[in-house]
C-alpha cells in the first residue's frame, strides 16, 4: 500500500502543490484545500464532476463507496487504478480537469457559507424548509453531504411522494448549476444511487 501511494505521490506532484490528508480511511490529495484524489486500499480514486464523470464512466472506472457505521455514502470519485497501472494516455488531461473542477467548486461552496439555503441556485424558502424539517439546517450540512443522501433526508421526513426533480436540484446547487443543465447520464446515476 505504501508503494502504490507514493507512486500515485509522485505522480500527484507533476499538477502542481499538492497536500496530502486522512481521509475516508484513505489518503486524500488536495490542491488549495480541494479533494480531488484518493487513494484507499490499494486502489486510486479521482474526483469527477460535469462532462469528466461522464469519462470516467466511459472508461468503465466504478464509483467509490464508503461505508459508515450505519450507512453508506456514494460520492463522486471513481476508481482509476487501471488507467493509472496502464498509464492511459487521456489521465493527464482527467487529472488536470478533476483538479480544475474541484478547486472551482470547493471556492464556489466557499463563498456560500454566509448565505442561506435558499440562496442556492434551484432553491426555495419551501425547499430550504423541507430540508431544515430533514435535518439539514445550514449551508455547511448541506456541502457535506450528497445529493442522495439530501434527497433521502427530505423523503424520510416528507415521504415517498416528493419530486425527483428534487434529486437534481440538490446535484446543481452544489455545484452551482441549473438543475436542467446537468446531463441526462448525471441524472440517470443520481436516480440509480436512491
Amino acid at each position: 500500500m505504501q508503494e502504490v501511494k507514493s507512486d500515485f505521490g509522485d505522480y500527484l506532484f507533476q499538477f502542481g502543490k499538492i497536500e496530502k490528508h486522512s481521509m475516508f480511511g484513505g489518503i486524500g490529495f488536495f490542491v488549495s484545500g480541494a479533494m480531488f484524489a484518493l487513494v484507499k486500499k490499494k486502489r486510486l480514486y479521482l474526483r469527477g464532476g460535469a462532462d469528466l464523470t461522464e469519462k470516467l464512466i466511459y472508461k468503465e472506472c466504478k464509483k467509490f463507496v464508503h461505508v459508515k457505521k450505519c450507512s453508506i455514502a456514494i460520492v463522486n470519485y471513481y476508481d482509476i487504478t487501471e488507467l493509472y497501472e496502464q498509464k492511459d494516455n487521456s489521465l493527464n488531461a482527467m487529472m488536470k480537469k478533476s483538479i480544475k473542477n474541484s478547486v472551482r467548486d470547493k471556492v464556489y461552496r466557499d463563498s456560500m457559507l454566509n448565505k442561506r439555503l435558499r440562496n442556492l441556485p434551484n432553491m426555495r424558502l419551501t425547499i430550504e424548509r423541507m430540508l431544515k424539517k430533514g435535518g439539514v439546517e445550514n449551508i455547511e450540512t448541506f456541502f457535506s453531504m450528497s445529493p442522495e443522501e439530501l434527497f433521502r433526508k427530505v423523503r424520510d421526513s416528507h415521504g415517498d411522494d416528493i419530486d425527483i426533480k428534487l434529486l437534481w436540484m440538490f446535484a446543481g446547487a452544489q455545484i452551482g448549476v441549473h438543475w436542467m443543465l446537468l446531463s441526462e447520464e448525471t441524472k440517470h446515476q443520481l436516480l440509480r444511487t436512491i
